[in-house]
């Protein structure tokens, strides 16, 4: 199972949320160049990295910082928030991103979402399934849509999408253990069918001690994002190199 450790983004600055609230922020560090390179130097090679600041006003905001950290390290970044036009995945894709990550857009403009699968391929483009009870939240999590979660990963996975984050917002920022049953409950509902491909789904929010890592590669997670747990020391960056090492 991927280890990603996730930088979100807000001022240039390297904060986070909980449940995805603004007014929870606590900032960890003004530089997050320095957070990208001390995950590297700990035998890190993914990092999630999230524009909080695009997620709320509908465009890409902090490419300056996604440039930044790909040109000054080999981290292979997955980007996201607030993707919501061809010049947006563009400025992402120029500015180092290895793959790209679309939630709102996934559900306002699917046709769009579908254009930029077909264009660059299911490894590149990653659906953000974000849920709130099972509803699909969209808009940095400031609105919930009418859409069930699962119903809405198998349509896109009929589509040829291969890789999914689910966040379970309530778990998110809470360090309080990730959804295992409903990580389990997707992975069941979404095995492959003759037409769809295997997913890869991505755990995100919640993870709060190093023990739940191998749960989550059992369960079948093809990785798992690590927030607030890194950054609080529940988790320390020595045991995630020993768990890549490992692995």
């Amino acid at each position: 199972m991927r280890i990603i450790p996730a930088i979100d983004i807000i001022d240039g600055k390297c904060v986070r949320l909980s449940k995805g609230d603004y007014a929870t922020k606590i900032i960890y560090n003004e530089n997050p160049l320095e957070v990208a390179k001390e995950f590297e130097a700990h035998g890190i090679q993914y990092l999630h990295l999230v524009d909080l600041d695009g997620a709320k006003s509908s465009k890409i905001v902090n490419h300056k910082i996604l440039e930044q950290i790909a040109s000054k390290t080999n981290l292979k970044i997955d980007f996201g928030g607030g993707l919501k036009s061809n010049s947006d995945l563009q400025i992402a894709f120029e500015s180092g991103a290895n793959q790209v990550t679309g939630g709102s857009i996934a559900i306002k403009n699917p046709d769009l979402f579908q254009e930029w699968i077909t264009k660059y391929g299911s490894e590149k483009i990653i659906l953000g399934a974000d849920a709130n009870n099972e509803k699909v939240a969209i808009s940095g999590w400031l609105e919930e849509s009418n859409q069930d979660l699962i119903p809405f990963i198998q349509n896109y996975q009929e589509k040829g999408i291969q890789y999914i984050i689910c966040t379970d917002i309530v778990k998110d920022g809470m360090l309080e253990g990730p959804s295992f049953d409903l990580y389990k409950k997707i992975l069941k509902q979404c095995s492959v069918k003759s037409s769809a491909v295997e997913i890869k789904l991505i755990a995100s929010g919640g993870i709060s001690t190093f023990d739940e890592l191998p749960k989550l590669a059992a369960l079948g997670c093809e990785g798992t994002i690590i927030g607030k747990a890194i950054y609080e020391n529940r988790i320390s960056l020595k045991q995630l190199e020993n768990y890549i090492l490992m692995s």
